[in-house]
């Protein structure tokens, strides 16, 4: 080992790739083909093992991999084992949203005339709420049945089939319901509305029609303003079932979710033009809730679509989660690499994106491997 305080010269250095240029190489299906570049990079879009080949004269190579995520699988979603029971303050919970990054849950119902506020001491993890306070919006509506919130907090709205009415509340400090105040009411076309949602930027509204058996559509021409709604579209779910619970949409406007309350089961819809219901197709994608309750009431999706969440009427008024995907893919590498710190990388996590070096002498036979990069995201 050279001591820290001597000068040195490095000669006859190595000639990477036999020149300094950048080539950007294939893979395919976990195969590294060394004889297309010297520069490789793809996101994992599932559990990957990563083999080198034709490796002929090549020196060294780079590998840039990017963390990836299977999320909104609905088809292959499963039961997470985590509930909140909300029985204690409503025994007919079908209106739900999730805020605050994951740390605030609010539920409402017909048996309250109230929204109910959880704090969730792990972010989107309801097996650790714990209930904070309750607001009563009987003056409006007796019977919420959805309910939704604007992303920064500061504007609540509520909808139920009593009034039959979108109602807008502001918040003077950002999601705590004990500071809303009632502000004005959109009195739209549909009759016995069954839950509310609006897109990311708020420029669109959407109301689950109990009634008419379908979704309707508004414009708003100013963002979170419902004064300023109108009617633009409907897109109709009797194909799938006539008993309405709950709507919600995947965080890119791309996939609509659609709960019914026969057979217990969330219906998945493509949307080939983002947040326009009219273009919603049927994908032949569901999945029962029934084993946990048989009679849901109001469903949510987390903002990185990996958790969905349910409410129950019948079983225990409980919220229960769901997950519908992996958070990480995993890779695995070959057996011919030794990594200079002993140790073998994980995978990057979903969206970040690290560098990995490899030098080989012997044409391939082995490698010496180093990760060069860490979370350049």
């Amino acid at each position: 080992m050279m001591a820290n305080d001597k000068d040195f010269i490095i000669k006859n250095a190595l000639e990477v790739g036999k020149d300094t240029k950048v080539t950007l190489g294939t893979i395919t299906s976990g195969t590294v083909d060394l004889s297309t570049g010297n520069y490789f990079a793809e996101t994992l879009a599932a559990n990957t093992t990563y083999t080198f080949s034709n490796a002929g004269d090549v020196q060294a190579f780079q590998l840039e991999v990017t963390g990836g995520v299977d999320s909104t699988d609905l088809a292959t979603s499963s039961y997470a084992s985590k509930s909140l029971s909300v029985s204690a303050k409503e025994t007919s919970p079908n209106a739900l949203f999730i805020g605050d990054s994951g740390t605030k849950l609010y539920v409402g119902g017909a048996s309250s005339g109230s929204i109910h506020q959880y704090n969730l001491s792990t972010a989107w993890d309801v097996s650790s709420g714990t209930f904070n306070q309750t607001l009563s919006v009987s003056a409006q509506e007796s019977e919420p049945r959805g309910i939704h919130f604007k992303p920064d907090g500061t504007e609540m709205y509520i909808v139920g089939n009593i009034s039959d009415d979108v109602h807008q509340y502001t918040l003077s400090t950002a999601w705590d319901i004990s500071t809303a105040i009632f502000t004005r009411t959109f009195i739209g076309t549909d009759t016995f509305p069954m839950d509310l949602r609006f897109s990311s930027n708020g420029t669109v509204m959407y109301i689950l029609n109990g009634t008419g058996n379908s979704v309707t559509q508004y414009s708003l021409s100013t963002a979170w303003d419902i004064s300023t709604a109108s009617s633009n579209g409907t897109f109709s779910t009797s194909a799938q079932s006539t008993s309405e619970q709950g709507l919600d949409f995947s965080n890119d406007g791309l996939k609509m979710f659609y709960l019914s309350g026969t057979g217990a089961t969330v219906f998945e819809y493509d949307l080939s033009t983002a947040w326009d219901i009219t273009t919603a197709n049927y994908n032949s994608v569901s999945y029962s809730v029934s084993s946990q309750d048989s009679t849901p009431g109001a469903i949510y999706f987390s903002s990185d679509n990996l958790n969905f969440y349910v409410t129950g009427q019948n079983t225990a008024q409980s919220v229960y989660q769901y997950i519908t995907g992996t958070v990480d893919a995993t890779l695995t590498w070959p057996a011919s690499v030794e990594w200079t710190t002993g140790a073998t990388p994980f995978a990057p996590a979903a969206g970040e994106t690290d560098v990995y070096t490899f030098v080989t002498d012997d044409g391939g036979t082995s490698y010496i491997g180093l990760q060069t990069a860490d979370n350049l995201s």
